[in-house]
C-alpha cells in the first residue's frame, strides 16, 4: 500500500468512526459516563415494622406483612430477603430457621430492586405456624436484617412460633393479602 493510500484509509476509517460516535451519541446509546448507581439500604436509615393487612390467620399458621421504611434523607436501594431471628424477653437469640420464597399466605415475588425515596417502604410477608410440636419458639422480638446488610433492627414480636422457622418473601413495593 502507498503512503498517499494508507493515509486515505486512515481518514476514511476516522470519519466513519467519528460518524458513528456522532450518531450513537445522538440517539443515547454512548454516553460519557456509566449511570450513578443508588447505594444500598443501611440499617441506621431504616425503620422496621410489622402490619396486619388482609386474612393472614388460618390452619395453624399467622402472618404479618413486615415493612422497612428509608427515613433517611437519600435515595436507596433494596434488592433481596431479609435475615430473621427470633429474641426472648431478655434479648437473647432463640434458636430461629428462615425459609426464603413463598409463605402460607403469599407466593414470592422474586427478587428485583426496590428503589426507596426518602419516606417510602418496601414489603415482605411473614409467616409461621403455631401449632403444637415439641420445640415452640417462644418470641418477645424480631430480629430484621435488610438485604446486604451487616446489622439489624429489632421490633417487638410476643408470639410462639413452631420449631423457630419463620417463612419469609423477598421484599417488594407493596404485599398483595388475599
Amino acid at each position: 500500500m502507498t503512503r498517499n493510500s494508507a493515509r486515505k484509509t486512515a481518514a476514511v476509517t476516522a470519519g466513519i468512526a467519528l460518524a458513528a460516535g456522532t450518531v450513537l451519541a445522538t440517539c443515547g446509546v454512548a454516553s460519557a459516563a456509566p449511570p450513578a448507581r443508588t447505594a444500598t439500604c443501611t440499617t441506621s436509615g431504616l425503620r422496621a415494622s410489622l402490619v396486619d393487612r388482609g386474612s393472614q390467620v388460618g390452619m395453624s399458621h399467622v402472618g404479618k406483612v413486615l415493612v422497612l421504611k428509608n427515613t433517611s434523607g437519600r435515595t436507596c436501594a433494596l434488592r433481596g430477603y431479609p435475615g430473621l431471628g427470633l429474641e426472648n424477653a431478655r434479648h437473647e437469640p432463640v434458636p430461629t430457621r428462615t425459609h426464603r420464597g413463598a409463605t402460607y399466605f403469599v407466593p414470592d415475588p422474586g427478587t428485583r430492586t426496590i428503589v426507596l425515596r426518602p419516606g417510602q417502604s418496601a414489603e415482605a410477608d411473614l409467616a409461621w405456624s403455631d401449632a403444637s410440636a415439641p420445640r415452640m419458639a417462644h418470641a418477645s422480638y424480631l430480629e430484621v436484617t435488610p438485604p446486604a446488610a451487616r446489622s439489624h433492627l429489632t421490633i417487638p414480636f410476643n408470639y410462639t412460633v413452631t420449631n423457630g422457622d419463620l417463612s419469609v418473601t423477598a421484599f417488594t413495593r407493596s404485599i398483595h393479602v388475599a
